[in-house]
């Protein structure tokens, strides 16, 4: 007697994004736009690019958190995570992102430092709401980063690893975001208001290069799924690519290290 053996269909893939996940772009967009445009302010107004207070922060931020924005929506569809909790996750991150940029926006256009600025009681609410909003931002991406690795995360060849060696050394760029913060409020709290001001230097690089590598690899996967190479060829250029950039990351981490 002859058995057969049915397989169950796979579930469709979802190419068409969610309401959520087309708010969080499009807020991701204005964002960058937003940064791009202080670049046009500082062109025109002029003024110092370094320092706390100078149009490279709403520039820088705005590029950054809208670029992060994009690319925690985009990457974490690939993470076996509940819907209903990842559309909360990224709601909130969202707006998390929106009160950082504009309250760094707000402060240069104020034309005084944004963070660690206790001068008068609006500038210690400006700068306590910023921290809070890293700290809230620094549990939300722990979240992903968690979630990364207790399930394996769908996609193309080369996908998995580069999306938890993307959140891996995102943590990385939190670890040295709250050390940043927690210096620069030490220093300030102790009277040394300026030090405090110029306390992030050494980490500033650490923590830019290492933010993005959760879009750069997985950026990389999906374009290397395009290509006609096999699986596993694919694979050892994605294992080329994390070396690479954690050969970038431990050398931003060293230069810290010899600075701090």
């Amino acid at each position: 007697m002859e058995t057969t053996t049915t397989s169950r269909p796979s579930a469709p893939v979802r190419t068409t994004p969610r309401p959520t996940e087309l708010l969080c772009y499009a807020t991701g967009a204005l964002l960058v736009l937003t940064g791009c445009a202080h670049l046009a302010v500082f062109a025109v107004d002029g003024g110092p690019w370094d320092g706390p207070v100078s149009w490279r922060k709403p520039v820088t931020f705005g590029l950054s958190f809208g670029l992060t924005l994009i690319a925690i929506t985009w990457v974490t569809s690939y993470l076996r995570v509940g819907d209903r909790l990842r559309t909360a996750l990224l709601v909130v991150f969202a707006a998390d992102c929106v009160v950082e940029v504009g309250g760094i926006t707000l402060q240069a256009w104020r034309r005084v430092p944004s963070h660690l600025n206790m001068e008068t009681g609006f500038d210690t609410a400006v700068s306590m709401t910023l921290a809070v909003g890293g700290g809230v931002l620094v549990v939300l991406l722990t979240v992903f980063a968690v979630a990364s690795f207790r399930g394996r995360p769908t996609g193309p060849a080369g996908m998995p690893l580069a999306l938890r060696a993307g959140f891996a050394i995102l943590v990385v760029a939190l670890l040295s975001g709250a050390a940043m913060i927690a210096r620069g409020v030490v220093l300030t709290r102790t009277g040394h208001q300026e030090a405090a001001y110029h306390s992030t230097a050494p980490l500033k690089p650490l923590h830019g290069v290492s933010l993005h590598a959760v879009l750069v690899l997985p950026a990389l996967a999906r374009l290397l799924s395009r290509t006609a190479w096999s699986g596993a060829a694919r694979q050892r250029i994605m294992y080329a690519a994390v070396g690479c950039y954690t050969a970038a990351v431990v050398g931003a981490g060293v230069w810290a290290a010899l600075t701090w």
